[in-house]
């Protein structure tokens, strides 16, 4: 049985339709990857830089204590007083 002409374009119209659907949906999947791969990779530089920046505050802390305490310490002190102040308020 031969379906009618309409049917038949209405058929294609819809699979063209569908193809269209898909290769979006795929687009949209792989940039969302990429973005996600983008993010980590910016998470792991931005730890990478923390952590170099902690090493360099110790290393400069410790040689502030070894080479001065006592204006080590008196700086601490200020610091946390400081701190505590913004803490209360």
């Amino acid at each position: 049985m031969a379906q009618p002409a309409s049917s038949t374009s209405t058929r294609n119209a819809a699979d063209e339709l569908a193809d269209k659907a898909v290769n979006l949906a795929e687009k949209t999947s792989e940039k969302i990857e990429r973005t996600v791969q983008d993010l980590a990779n910016q998470g792991r530089q931005a730890s990478d830089q923390v952590q170099v920046v902690a090493e360099n505050f110790k290393t400069a802390v410790d040689k502030s204590v070894k080479d001065q305490p006592l204006t080590t310490l008196a700086i601490a002190a200020g610091v946390g007083f400081v701190i505590g102040a913004l803490w209360k308020s």
